[in-house]
């Protein structure tokens, strides 16, 4: 793809996420008037209390949350097909969700809830249960390190991300089944998956660790890159391909367990977005795939969100929608690649 159309895409991709945002702030289970939006953002209110509220203290938070958890999973599936050489490789995938997701239930169960009941108000629940993340969520890539180096099929990897997620899910159904009344309702309602929980309080905690990780990620590029053409080629280019891996790994963990704490259990989305991003590219170099992927991915998270919010229904939770959008992209991956 020349320079020229590769701008262009980029234009037109940000032109679409900005497009959804405005949706998003328009459109829901009430809908406000543009000129009582614009007035709101201005700072001079809209007249109606109500307004005012769903948009500063709801809408706009949410806004900012999706888009930066939808590239925060997208550029961590990235990293990990990347890093593992396996295109279906994936924070859901290969278990890093789920063990993001047994660090929270840990916190959130063995507590008996009240984390759960304060994390709308409590910067305390936020940082145990970042943490319980953080930590389940490392405790899964170590075990894919570690198993990388016995395993050289990236199949037989996959096959054990699957198996070590099975296991985390084991743990999980096992703490149901001994957690208070409190603690299962907190941890079932954490696990639907939904940007809305992120206050304006907490706000600025989570785009400050997603913003860095994504930085960080970005400078990783040329590693990335080099990998592409095997860990033999990588070291003769100077790369010191352990180090860069470990990087990489410690990056996508971070961003993982950050969305996952919380946001809840996401999936699909860092599976699925990588493979939109080179088909529009046809492209494996990172200098343009990762920009694509932070920016589509963002994009479809706003789009789910905007599904779940005007569902007649109420509320759907997003985890009911991004099978909706990834499956076929998958099977069709699949098929390609036969």
């Amino acid at each position: 793809m020349s320079t020229a159309r590769y701008i262009l895409l980029v234009v037109a991709l940000t032109a679409v996420l900005l497009a959804l945002a405005v949706a998003c702030l328009l459109w829901g289970s009430v809908d406000i008037d543009a000129a009582a939006v614009w007035q709101i953002i201005a700072g001079n209110g809209s007249g109606n209390r109500a307004w005012d509220i769903i948009v500063l203290e709801s809408r706009l938070p949410m806004i900012a949350t999706a888009a930066l958890a939808g590239a925060a999973l997208s550029v961590a599936g990235l990293l990990l097909q990347t890093t593992f050489n396996n295109p279906l490789a994936g924070p859901s995938i290969l278990g890093v969700s789920t063990g993001a997701g047994l660090g929270v239930a840990i916190v959130l169960l063995a507590l008996g809830g009240t984390i759960g009941s304060d994390m709308d108000t409590s910067l305390s629940g936020y940082i145990a249960t970042l943490t319980g993340a953080l930590l389940g969520a490392g405790a899964v890539l170590a075990l894919l390190m570690f198993f990388s180096t016995l395993v050289k099929s990236s199949t037989m990897l996959l096959i054990i991300g699957i198996l070590v997620s099975y296991l985390a899910s084991s743990v999980i159904s096992l703490l149901n089944s001994v957690a208070t009344e409190e603690g299962l309702h907190s941890y079932v309602a954490w696990g639907f998956g939904s940007f809305q929980g992120v206050g304006n309080d907490h706000l600025a905690l989570f785009a400050g660790i997603i913003v860095t990780a994504l930085v960080a990620a970005a400078l990783m590029v040329k590693p990335l890159n080099a990998l592409l053409l095997g860990t033999r080629y990588a070291r003769n280019l100077g790369v010191n391909t352990d180090r860069a891996r470990n990087l990489l790994l410690l990056i996508t963990g971070i961003l993982t367990a950050v969305v996952t704490a919380f946001c809840g259990p996401i999936g699909f989305l860092g599976l699925v977005v990588p493979h939109i991003a080179r088909l529009m590219l046809n492209t494996g170099n990172h200098n343009r795939l990762l920009p694509v992927t932070i920016i589509t991915g963002a994009a479809i998270a706003l789009l789910c969100s905007l599904l779940s919010a005007l569902s007649p229904y109420g509320i759907i939770p997003i985890n009911a929608i991004t099978p909706i959008i990834g499956v076929p992209i998958i099977i069709y991956v699949l098929l390609a690649r036969k």
